[in-house]
């Protein structure tokens, strides 16, 4: 009896190990390379971009889930994701899911069954979180040829081979500790991964880049700076204030592209200070801050920009821009701002949508830059006239500082208006829905002291007008600029995705997935998924059927609905009908385990170990260096006290050492060594394991002696006693 028990106790967390970064004998049909032209034209099964396509519409032509079926959806699987801020895009092809977990952990799932392949995580330096706030943020992958390409949190590029996860090349961007932070991975256009960033102070203009890189090799193609300096004709614009004084103008989202004209689209961000008051003086306009940038995909040179606001309070523009060949035909009913030479009924190469938190939509001709419409959606304060003709912003004077330490009321909050969750546009209706949110906020500057990155002081609430609406959904006519609908709602709205079966996917900071009709805005299915939708939703295709997924996390603004109860768990839901089938299983698996370090089946049958822990089995310097692995990787679930979080099994105490027993310090290491910290398996050296390993020991009242070796039948050879 006792020896069936150990060995199904073996056996249980050796097929946990198993799964936990290991390779898989994946379908034997060969893998097909990804090439620009299937990036540029994807098949409808598959999602190969952040938003499924360059022209950044978060539309999916599937349609076997649509007004009529879509009642029916139900969660065929789940996954949890890693620990950190999770705002993760599912990239799915040839029926593999490739997912961006937080900290630059990327996990490849088989897309019917939820049965992981492999896992891929990078270690990241220790000192990370001491240089960037919310490093580990990682919204989207690239895919080009055999290779995922994504963002370094720490400043650097890299690949791994799409059918086994192994590291194909790595290039250092930049020092993070020189304040590039990235928040976006690649979009890939003509060979070339090609990747934004924000930028802190501390890193200058140079820490300012849009970077391309041979998708192939990580070799650097071109960098191009998004603040206008030396020989650049614009450098004027910034009123002679000095190079290291110009900081801050990040493009931290994703681009788009066109290939028939082969430019890149990207948007950018504030300055830091914000205030321009506190830089040269409030008539210059700071190029490029705050604008859309036509970049020469080969080259990388601004072929044209076009600037939304002169920015003083954190406004930044770097949202999706939405690329689409149609008629321009505002209506001045709704339109607030129209250019008079527009020919209507004429089809324009048009870039639109919302790219800025002001909630202000531009419609601008993407082969030239030349404005052709905007009107606000959100209530907002701080635009006060367009030039039709120039497309030249006016900012209304009374939300301008021109002292410190004057508040002033503006709309929307640095928050938004609209803020990293992507809008869609579908060509079925002609109309870009919007998740917006009803912000205002009291904002005064305050001098310059090198610790306030903006130069300002905060202080936000709801938008008059809102009542206790925090989100709205705003459908417009991306042809005439006419609301269509909206849909108001107490919690705020996340990323929307719309699909070919007429339907609108939308998330909820309250944790509710919903499915609209694309027509009303009517709900036609919802679930409760428990934690905020903070990722971006996708559809793709698996033999025959229509699967859908999103992801949830923790949004950073709920503060203002405290009354939402709900959890902040990282966890990837995938949905299907009825016809897809439950319980699939994924492609069978080898041991990645070697012999010396599998866990033993029955100490009795196999010999007492030949130690016990308690004759002094690591030394003093491994547990203090564990105590600091603990620390960071293990307390919180375990507790930085020892008390761990609810089921969590404790790691100190009469319990633990109940549950070890008669067993080989070696089946502790190996448990260890597979699956912690949860998600993260294999981002932990060796040594740091040993290291953690010790310090349990020692918080146990285990005394210190010789230093525990890293060989498995060593291990064998030390017991917890009976």
């Amino acid at each position: 009896m006792r020896l069936r028990v150990w060995a199904a106790r073996a056996a249980a967390i050796l097929a946990l190990a198993g799964t936990v970064g290991a390779q898989a004998q994946q379908s034997a049909s060969p893998f097909v390379p990804v090439t620009d032209a299937m990036i540029q034209r994807p098949d409808p099964k598959d999602w190969l971009s952040w938003r499924r396509t360059l022209d950044s519409w978060g539309y999916s032509p599937l349609s076997e889930i649509d007004r009529r079926t879509v009642g029916q959806l139900r969660m065929v699987w789940s996954m949890p994701l890693g620990n950190g801020h999770q705002e993760g895009t599912p990239l799915v092809y040839g029926g593999v899911l490739y997912f961006p977990g937080p900290s630059d952990a990327i996990t490849a799932v088989d897309a019917r069954s939820g049965e992981v392949l492999w896992r891929h995580a990078r270690k990241l330096p220790d000192d990370l979180s001491q240089y960037l706030t919310v490093p580990d943020t990682n919204r989207n992958l690239a895919i080009f040829q055999h290779l995922i390409i994504a963002r370094g949190s720490d400043g650097h590029i890299y690949a791994v081979d799409a059918r086994s996860g192994e590291l194909a090349w790595e290039t250092r961007i930049m020092d993070y500790k020189a304040g590039a932070k990235q928040s976006s991975g690649p979009i890939i256009a003509e060979g070339l991964a090609i990747t934004g960033r924000s930028c802190e102070p501390e890193g200058g203009p140079d820490a300012c880049v849009i970077t391309a890189h041979d998708a192939l090799t990580g070799r650097e193609v071109w960098r191009t700076s998004t603040i206008a300096r030396g020989d650049d004709p614009n450098d004027a614009t910034w009123g002679g204030l000095p190079l290291e004084k110009r900081q801050q103008v990040g493009a931290w989202m994703v681009g788009s592209y066109d290939p028939a004209l082969g430019l890149i689209y990207m948007g950018t961000s504030v300055t830091a200070p914000a205030p321009k008051l506190s830089l040269a003086g409030n008539e210059h306009s700071y190029l490029y801050h705050n604008s859309t940038l036509a970049l020469d995909v080969r080259t990388g040179r601004i072929v044209w920009h076009y600037q939304h606001l002169v920015d003083h309070w954190d406004l930044d523009h770097p949202f999706p821009r939405f690329l689409m060949d149609e008629e321009v035909a505002p209506d001045p009913a709704q339109v607030t701002w129209i250019n008079p030479d527009i020919q209507r009924g004429k089809r324009y190469k048009v870039l639109t949508g919302v790219p800025g938190k002001t909630g202000v939509i531009y419609t601008l001709d993407r082969e030239t830059g030349q404005f052709l419409w905007a009107r606000p959606t959100v209530l907002q304060n701080v635009v006060q006239s367009i030039d039709g003709r120039t497309g030249r912003v006016t900012v209304n004077p009374e939300t301008v500082f021109t002292e410190y330490n004057k508040p002033a009321t503006v709309c929307p909050a640095a928050t938004g208006g609209a803020n990293y969750m992507a809008p869609a546009y579908s060509p079925l209706t002609k109309t870009m829905y919007f998740p917006l949110l009803n912000t205002c906020s009291q904002v005064q500057a305050v001098p310059p002291d090198g610790r306030n990155t903006y130069g300002m002081a905060t202080r936000t609430s709801l938008a008059p007008g809102a009542g206790t609406n925090v989100g709205t959904i705003h459908a417009v006519s991306a042809v005439t600029g006419r609301t269509l609908w909206t849909l108001p709602q107490r919690a705020g709205w996340q990323s929307v995705m719309t699909t070919g079966g007429g339907l609108v996917f939308a998330g909820d900071a309250h944790g509710r997935f919903r499915a609209l009709d694309d027509r009303t805005g009517e709900a036609l299915w919802e679930v409760n998924l428990g934690s905020s939708v903070t990722g971006y939703p996708a559809t793709f295709e698996v033999d025959g059927h229509q699967y859908v997924a999103v992801s949830t996390g923790r949004w950073l603004s709920d503060s203002f609905t405290p009354e939402l109860i709900h959890g902040t768990q990282n966890t990837l839901y995938v949905f299907a009908l009825p016809a897809a089938g439950i319980g699939h299983r994924g492609p069978v698996k080898e041991p990645v385990i070697p012999a010396s370090q599998q866990l033993t089946a029955d100490p009795a049958l196999e010999g007492q170990p030949a130690r016990s822990v308690r004759s002094g089995v690591f030394s003093l310097a491994q547990a203090a260096a564990g105590r600091a692995v603990y620390a960071r990787s293990c307390a919180a679930c375990h507790g930085a006290s020892f008390v761990p979080a609810q089921g969590v099994p404790p790691v100190t105490g009469a319990a633990f050492l109940a549950n070890w027993r008669g067993r080989a310090l070696a089946d502790l290491f190996t448990l260890v060594r597979t699956t912690m910290p949860p998600g993260a398996a294999g981002s932990l050296s060796d040594q740091e394991h040993l290291a953690a390993l010790a310090f349990i020991l020692q918080a146990n009242g285990f005394p210190a002696g010789q230093a525990l070796p890293a060989d498995g039948a060593a291990m064998r050879g030390i017991g917890f006693g009976e």
